[in-house]
Formats: structure tokens, sequence, C-alpha cells
């Protein structure tokens, strides 16, 4: 982290940019730099919740809203019916890179499984 916080901290004060499809008050959603699917978004909450181990009753609203932000976005895109997918990834073993949670959502092709 950096003193302004995480990367995505410095997306979501527009400190640095990236490319948004998505945004409500909780909630950002944005372009994967490196996309792994023809469609990559990233959906993060507005507050820092370092992993998945640190969501808590206090903050478990944000990571609802996540979930209905990606419901609203593939519908909005016309891929809700065709599926996709939604990953997040916890820590080292997880290969967590950002410590501000994220979702990763994937479609524009089928999925394969496992992974890789």
């Amino acid at each position: 982290m950096t003193e302004s916080g995480t990367i995505f901290d410095q997306i979501i004060s527009r400190e640095l940019a990236a490319d948004i499809v998505y945004e409500d008050q909780y909630v950002l959603g944005f372009k994967d730099i490196n996309p792994q699917a023809p469609i990559h978004i990233l959906f993060i909450p507005k507050l820092r919740i370092a992993t998945h181990n640190d969501i808590n009753i206090d903050n478990i609203d944000y990571v609802s809203k996540m979930h209905l932000a990606i419901n609203h976005y593939v519908n909005q895109i016309g891929e809700a019916e065709n599926g996709y997918r939604v990953v997040m990834n916890c820590n080292k073993n997880g290969q967590q890179t950002v410590f501000h949670i994220h979702m990763h959502l994937l479609a524009g092709r089928a999925m394969n499984w496992p992974p890789g």
C-alpha cells in the first residue's frame, strides 16, 4: 500500500484513472487492466476491506451491494442469461494481489473448470 492506500483507494479517489463502467454510493466497477475474458470487470467496495477474512457484520452491506451491482451490470450488458463467473481471491494462496476486496466478473465466453 502507498500512503494514500491501495491502488483501488487511488481509483476511488480518482488519483488514478480507470475505465469505470459502474458506480453507485457503495461500489465501483471498472475494467481489469489484464483481462482474462472478453468482459472482465472488477467490482470493489468504496470502503476498504482488506481480505475476505475481514468481512464482518459492520461491513457486510458493502459486500451485498457488490453482488447487487454485478447483477445490475450483467443485466445491463445482456450477459445475465448467457452466464458468467464471479471470483474473489483471498490472501497469498488465493492469489490476492491488492488488499482491498474485489470481485472479478468474467463473461463473454464459456468458462472452463478447473480454471487456468
